[in-house]
């Protein structure tokens, strides 16, 4: 996971929070509503990055592969 898919899911998290703070749901289904709705705002600010800069922004690596890629690069940079 790159930084920019943690800060989406942090956003996605946050935003999550937020609204049911407002809305106080207390059903299953208005928290899983809710739950929609925060996904939907990182979902917006994904496509709209990914507009901006024509790259995606998920990426098929996790943490443990991503540590690896990067030091590999460095080593070579030396």
């Amino acid at each position: 996971m790159t930084n920019t898919e943690l800060i989406l899911n942090m956003l996605a998290e946050a935003s999550t929070k937020d609204i049911s703070q407002a809305t106080e749901p207390k059903t299953f289904d208005e928290n899983k509503t809710v739950a929609q709705q925060g996904g939907n705002v990182a979902r917006v600010a994904r496509r709209e990055l990914e507009e901006r800069t024509g790259k995606k922004v998920v990426t098929p690596l996790n943490a443990k592969s991503l540590q690896k890629q990067l030091t590999a690069t460095q080593k070579k940079s030396r």
